[in-house]
C-alpha cells in the first residue's frame, strides 16, 4: 500500500484558485495605482499613458494580469499543501 495521500480533486481547489486570482489581480491594480499616485503627488509629474508609445499602457495592463496569475498559482500550491498536511496526520 502506498502511504501517499491522494491528490485533492480539481473541483476542491477551484475556490482557492479563484480567490488567489482575484486577490492577485487586486494587488496588481493597487500596485499600478500606487505607482501612478507616487508619480503624480511625489514627483509632481502625471503619467502620460498615450504619449509613451503604448509601453506604459502595456505595463499598466500587464502588471495586474501577472499578479493575478501569480496569485492563482500560489493559491493552487497552498491548496495542495493543505490537503496533503491534513491527510498526513492520520
Amino acid at each position: 500500500m502506498s502511504t501517499r495521500s491522494p491528490a485533492s480533486p480539481p473541483s476542491a481547489r477551484f475556490p482557492a484558485v479563484l480567490v488567489g486570482l482575484l486577490a492577485g489581480g487586486a494587488a496588481g491594480f493597487l500596485l499600478t495605482e500606487t505607482a501612478g499616485a507616487f508619480s503624480a503627488f511625489v514627483l509632481g509629474r502625471a503619467l502620460d499613458v498615450a504619449g509613451t508609445g503604448g509601453v506604459l499602457l502595456a505595463a499598466f495592463v500587464a502588471v495586474p494580469l501577472i499578479c493575478a496569475a501569480l496569485g492563482a498559482v500560489i493559491a493552487l500550491r497552498r491548496a495542495g499543501q493543505n490537503g496533503r498536511s491534513y491527510h498526513r496526520g492520520r
